[in-house]
């Protein structure tokens, strides 16, 4: 295996969107009215109750941001507006059975006062976890315009001091216990990501001035990267990450190989040394983020489901339990049409392998 071999090769293009209408009952159609101020949890059935008692403790499901109003009768008992959910749906979605998690993605568009994560912190229970995104500002290599085109380098970009003071520092001191992954989601490098052994050169040196995590205010965090250029997914780049004692970020999505490739990575990454497990299933392969919103709106049932990358998702997410490691595992409405029915069918197939 040579420095700079691809792990995973080239991806094969997703098929096009298979249309369904499978999703659980929701309840009579007169009892979606708006419920007042106060956003009301959805009752689970015993079947869904019953699987969560089927999990480890470490294993923690979460959605990629929670504030939809098409989850009524699946997360949500009530239809309320999407500024609404965003302020005051935490809560409700805390209380689903398989729900121990959440992605809070606002964090990539600008810098959350800790205030906000005061909040958000305030209103799950001690056991739930975070995977908080940091800002764009370090994250993007360019300045995008308004058709998300790179126009100008960004000065900006892996500035660790920026990092520490708009990301790192507040989301630790607001979440406390229950910061789980901070996580630098790199957008596509562009040119830059020609040069490989350049970028993990940089990459490398900002990852060493970020400070170590204090285990006494956030003994469940970890830093994770998450890059989108295939070519730069190499043995290198994994083994920089674990000097640094830094996650690699499993990422099913567009633009990358599917998860039966990474999963190479992944256990590179932990070969002799296992560690958390940071994955997130964003989109299919081949399918871009505008596109997947506008076939899966309004997000309350399952419109292509993707078997194959669940199943990879659950043989990735079952080794890393059985070594005694904790599993993040973020799930995007964007997947397959609506994140918690992604989660439940998901934890379906991970309860049925680690009971064999």
């Amino acid at each position: 295996m040579t420095e700079n071999l691809d792990l995973f090769g080239d991806a094969p293009a997703s098929p096009p969107v298979a249309k369904s209408t499978a999703r659980p009952a929701a309840g009579d159609p007169e009892n979606k009215k708006p419920v007042g101020k106060i956003v009301q949890p959805w009752t689970p059935d015993a079947a869904l109750q019953a699987l969560a008692k089927q999990l480890p403790p470490n294993l923690y499901f979460g959605t990629s941001s929670w504030s939809y109003p098409g989850w009524h009768g699946i997360t949500y008992d009530g239809q309320y507006t999407e500024s609404l959910l965003s302020r005051k749906g935490l809560r409700a979605c805390g209380q689903h059975p398989l729900l121990r998690a959440a992605g809070i993605d606002r964090g990539f568009y600008g810098p959350i006062p800790l205030a906000d994560y005061l909040n958000y912190a305030s209103q799950v229970p001690e056991d739930f976890r975070f995977l908080v995104k940091a800002p764009a500002s370090v994250c993007d290599a360019w300045l995008r315009g308004p058709d998300g085109a790179g126009r100008l380098q960004n000065a900006a970009f892996l500035n660790a001091e920026i990092a520490i003071r708009d990301f790192i520092e507040p989301a630790t001191s607001g979440l406390g216990p229950r910061c789980g992954p901070l996580l630098f989601q790199l957008s596509p490098l562009a040119g830059m990501a020609d040069d490989g052994p350049a970028f993990l050169a940089r990459l490398d040196a900002f990852l060493a001035e970020l400070p170590a995590l204090d285990r006494a205010v956030t003994p469940n965090a970890c830093y994770a990267v998450e890059i989108r250029d295939a070519a730069l997914l190499t043995p290198r780049y994994i083994r920089m990450l674990r000097e640094r004692g830094v996650r690699f970020c499993l990422a099913a999505r567009d633009r990358l190989p599917p998860v039966q490739r990474q999963a190479a990575a992944q256990a590179l990454m932990d070969d002799g040394a296992p560690g958390p497990l940071v994955l997130r299933w964003m989109l299919r392969e081949g399918r871009s983020y505008s596109m997947a919103e506008q076939a899966f709106s309004p997000f309350d049932k399952l419109v292509d489901e993707d078997a194959e990358t669940r199943h990879a998702i659950a043989d990735v997410v079952v080794r890393t339990l059985r070594a005694g490691q904790p599993a993040h595992v973020i799930v995007s409405n964007n997947a397959e049409g609506c994140a918690p029915l992604s989660i439940a069918r998901l934890a379906e197939v991970i309860a049925g392998k680690l009971a064999t």
